[in-house]
């Protein structure tokens, strides 16, 4: 998710400060959440900037690029698994435990479509069928 805008930060503040107004009427003209209210006060009472905090240290990712390969693999041998056979898969033959939204994601990074097909008929078929035609 991408931070607030340095100039909404800024208005926030200087609305707080101009005004008394609780942080929780101020979260709603503002369109925001009371935490994100109460934490950027917090900040600015305390290092006397609005700006976005910078993350220093990324999590690093479960998914390697060995396992990364192995997963293009899987689903090319089994284009119809589902993602939780996928998961469960990849952690046979790779060795690395994920959830199924890990195994999406990275599905994604492949740039890989998943697309689930359904064995139930549509709904018109199953009308059609049920109505005699």
């Amino acid at each position: 998710m991408k931070p607030y805008s340095l100039d909404l930060r800024r208005k926030i503040i200087k609305t707080y400060e101009a005004e008394a107004i609780s942080q929780r009427k101020l979260a709603k003209r503002f369109s925001v959440a009371p935490s994100f209210i109460q934490k950027l006060i917090k900040q600015y009472r305390e290092t006397d900037s609005v700006a976005p905090k910078v993350r220093t240290q990324q999590t690093t990712p479960k998914l390697k690029d060995e396992h990364l390969a192995t997963l293009h693999r899987l689903v090319a041998e089994r284009n119809d698994a589902t993602l939780e056979e996928l998961r469960d898969l990849l952690a046979i033959e790779a060795g690395v435990d994920v959830s199924r939204s890990t195994v999406d994601r990275a599905l994604g990074k492949l740039d890989l479509a998943f697309r689930k097909r359904h064995s139930m008929p549509t709904k018109r078929k199953m009308s059609m069928s049920c109505s005699g035609v």
